[in-house]
C-alpha cells in the first residue's frame, strides 16, 4: 500500500507520539525476524526436522497473504504459532498420503494370501451388480469402515453396509449351490 506524503509524515508523528493508527503496523520482514525462530521450533516439534522447514515457509507464506487483514494490536506471535500448527496438520496429513517406497512389492497382500488364481471367485465377484460388488470390495477387501464405503459409492453407510451384507449373501449362495453339484 503506498502513503501520500502527508500521511507518511502522520504516520512519522503518530509512531514518535506514541499513538498509533490503523496504519501503523510493523513491517512483516520484522514478524519474521522477530518470531521466525520460535514459529522454526515450533514447527520442528510438531512436524520433526525433515518436514520443519517446509512448514515454516508455509507458515509465513500463509500468514504475509493474511497480513493485510491482521488488526494492529494482534498478539503475532501467537498468530504465526496457529497457522504453523495448522501447516503441521496439513503436512501431517500429506505425509500421510505419500506412498511408502519399499526394496521389493509383495506377491501377497499383508494380510493374507489372496488366490488371484481362483478365477470362478472373480467371475462371481464381477456378477454381482455394480454397489455390492463396489461394497464388498472397499469393505471386505480393502477393509474400509461402511461410513468410508458409503462415502466412496455414494449413499449411507446403512446402505453400504446393506449392499455388501447382500453382495456377501449372493457369493456364499452361488457357491453353496457350486458345492451340491460338485
Amino acid at each position: 500500500m503506498w502513503l501520500s506524503k502527508a500521511q507518511s509524515s502522520d504516520l512519522t508523528f503518530c509512531s514518535l507520539t506514541g499513538v498509533y493508527s490503523v496504519m501503523d503496523k510493523q513491517p512483516f520482514s520484522d514478524l519474521v525476524s522477530r518470531h521466525g525462530s520460535t514459529v522454526y521450533r515450533v514447527c520442528r516439534a510438531l512436524v520433526g526436522p525433515v518436514d520443519a522447514e517446509d512448514a515454516w515457509s508455509e507458515t509465513f507464506v500463509s500468514a504475509l497473504k493474511a497480513y493485510p487483514e491482521l488488526p494492529p494490536d494482534a498478539n503475532t506471535e501467537a498468530w504465526l504459532v496457529r497457522i504453523a500448527q495448522r501447516k503441521a496438520i496439513d503436512l501431517g496429513r500429506a505425509r500421510a498420503r505419500r506412498p511408502v517406497p519399499t526394496a521389493t512389492i509383495p506377491d501377497r497382500s499383508m494380510n493374507g494370501a489372496v488366490d488371484d488364481h481362483n478365477d470362478e471367485l472373480w467371475t462371481a465377484v464381477d456378477a454381482l451388480p455394480l454397489r455390492q460388488r463396489q461394497a464388498v470390495a472397499f469393505h471386505h477387501l480393502a477393509g474400509r469402515p461402511y461410513t468410508e464405503v458409503a462415502e466412496l459409492i455414494g449413499g449411507t453407510a446403512e446402505a453400504a453396509r446393506r449392499a455388501a451384507s447382500d453382495g456377501i449373501a449372493s457369493l456364499r449362495k452361488h457357491f453353496a449351490t457350486q458345492q451340491r453339484r460338485g
